[in-house]
């Protein structure tokens, strides 16, 4: 099973629709998908169609160890599930801020689900920030992919980002690797976009080889700017679902088909052609 966190503490990048996305892709190729939404925004639940009300369980209820992940959980499509989140999960930061081991609380809980329903893949939608819900996805997961829009400035926070996935490495999760950069939002054909992959495939290439980001791709598929990707989220359903024959459903279809590769162990990391 792959346990993958998707962050990046900058918001807007791409971060939740390449979670959704992935998630959906992969088990429209017959994998058993676990979503995650660790966003108090819930944007992940929101995107397939679920919005929480009232008293209904939401990852919140687990972190305050009044549910467990698996009376959370819901199908939400063929070889998809879904633990939601709501707003409610904002106010887990400040009510475990004196709790001992509350970087481990998701790694138990989501340890406990597994133990009984297993998954082929459990994907992590991450808040953008770098607080102890994210600390707590990269101490449950075996991998990060990073959504990175090509921008310079993009690169500039990169580099927090990597600092602490170092840190967690560290400290909480020695399995802990980042394996994966998502290139989104991409306008084809513009020099900027070109000049900042080359610069990422650059630095990674140059990366201490202890560095958690050390066996990093760049994955081949770059994900275009398309409007129907910014639309899917209003409807509830995620790119395949809602125009399976644009641009956006093409690209996503690619990068799942590019983690499936990576199933494989013996696939050497890709870096990102000029």
């Amino acid at each position: 099973m792959r346990k993958i966190a998707v962050m990046n503490q900058k918001g807007g990048v791409g971060k939740t629709t390449t979670s959704v996305n992935l998630a959906a892709g992969l088990a429209l190729r017959g994998r058993r998908v676990c979503l995650l939404d660790l966003d108090p925004q819930a944007h992940a639940s929101l995107h397939v169609g679920v919005e929480i009300a009232g008293d209904t369980p939401t990852v919140y209820h687990t972190f305050a160890g009044t549910k467990t992940l698996a009376q959370v959980r819901r199908l939400v499509g063929p070889n998809l599930w879904l633990i939601p989140s709501n707003l409610d999960l904002a106010a887990a930061e400040l009510e475990l801020a004196d709790t001992v081991g509350r970087e481990l609380i998701l790694r138990e809980a989501t340890a406990e689900m597994l133990a009984h329903e297993p998954y082929d893949y459990l994907i992590m939608d991450c808040p953008p920030s770098l607080g102890v819900l994210t600390i707590n996805a990269l101490t449950t997961a075996d991998e990060v992919f990073i959504p990175l829009q090509p921008h310079f400035l993009a690169l500039h926070g990169l580099s927090k980002l990597l600092e602490t996935t170092a840190l967690v490495t560290r400290r909480l999760n020695r399995r802990l690797k980042v394996s994966g950069v998502v290139l989104c939002m991409y306008e084809t054909g513009t020099r900027l976009a070109v000049d900042v992959a080359e610069d990422l495939a650059d630095f990674l290439s140059q990366s201490d080889r202890d560095a958690p980001w050390s066996t990093a791709r760049i994955f081949q598929t770059r994900i275009r700017r398309n409007i129907k990707l910014a639309e899917a989220p209003s409807f509830g359903r995620s790119i395949f679902d809602y125009a399976p024959k644009c641009p956006g459903s093409l690209d996503y279809l690619g990068l799942v088909d590019e983690v499936l590769v990576m199933e494989q162990p013996a696939v050497l990391p890709l870096r990102m052609a000029g």
